[in-house]
Formats: structure tokens, sequence, C-alpha cells
């Protein structure tokens, strides 16, 4: 046995998979920056949120790959965007991102599978079931966000709500 217990293929895949959570971490982090200059720090908050779980997302993949003897390759970054006109319309691409990052993880899978890899589909399991709880996180604030229209007061009692979503580091795989 070599001390490369993962296949080329999926080791690639899953390089590639580090890569976009990282850049899902910059996209958040853009975001926050956002909001930053928009004041509005409930809404920063759960930017920075959503920018660690990111982050552990891809440190998650990261010690995997390495876990099996895999060589991680980290790439560049590509830039995020930087501005929006609205926070209806950042969580309208949030939500369009996390539908992209569920397709990625959808097609990681099945490089797993294709290569009978059984570990890494356990291990990747838990990756997919995350991303149904992202894509419903997102999709209600921008719920309320629609429901809310431009009112002000409406945004900023949601601002207030969304103050109080706190980090806890996930336990993956």
């Amino acid at each position: 046995m070599t001390d490369k217990d993962i296949n080329e293929k999926l080791e690639k895949a899953i390089n590639d998979q580090i890569n976009a959570e990282f850049y899902s971490e910059y996209f958040y982090l853009s975001m926050y920056a956002y909001f930053e200059r928009m004041n509005l720090q409930g809404f920063k908050n759960w930017m920075n949120v959503q920018m660690q779980e990111e982050h552990a997302h891809a440190m998650g993949l990261f010690e995997y790959l390495q876990e099996r003897g895999g060589k991680v390759v980290l790439e560049a970054i590509e830039k995020p965007k930087t501005d929006w006109s609205s926070p209806r319309e950042v969580f309208e691409d949030v939500l369009k991102h996390e539908q992209l990052v569920t397709s990625k993880i959808n097609a990681l899978l099945d490089v797993a599978e294709d290569v009978h890899d059984r570990a890494a589909v356990s291990f990747l399991d838990w990756y997919l079931k995350e991303q149904v709880e992202e894509e419903a996180n997102v999709g209600n604030v921008l719920k309320t966000l629609n429901l809310v229209c431009d009112d002000k007061q409406c945004l900023f009692m949601l601002d207030k709500e969304l103050a109080s979503r706190t980090f806890t580091a996930p336990v993956i795989g």
C-alpha cells in the first residue's frame, strides 16, 4: 500500500472543491464589507457567520484530503463581486451561489461514486446535507426581504434579528 490512499481524479475534484469553498469565504467577506458600508450590523454578522462556516468547510476537505494521503493544491481565488443595489440583491446572489455550491458538491459526489470510493461518499454526504440547510437558511432570509420590500423599519427589524446568529464550528464527516 502506498502513502496515497485516494484516486487521482477524486484528489483533483476535492482540490477544486477546496478552492470553491475558499472562494465562498471570500465572497461572503465581500458581502460583509458591503453591509459594513451600509451600517447594517446584523446583516454583516450573518455574513461573518457564513464566512466562518465556509472556511470550516474548506478546511474539512483540506484535512480529509491530507488524511487520505492526497496532495492539497491551492489555486488562485477569483475576485468576488463587491457592490449590490440592495440587501435583497445580496441574498438573491447568495441563493444562486449556494445553489451553485450544491451542484459542485453533487458533481464531487459523482466522482467519488464513479471511482467507487465509499469512504469519500460517506464523508461528502455531510456536505450535501449541509447544502440543503444552507439553501433553506438563505431562502428564509430572502422570503423575509421579499415581504419587507423597501420598508426601512422592517429592514431595521430584520437587521436586529440577523445580529443574533452565531457561529458554531461544525463537526464534519
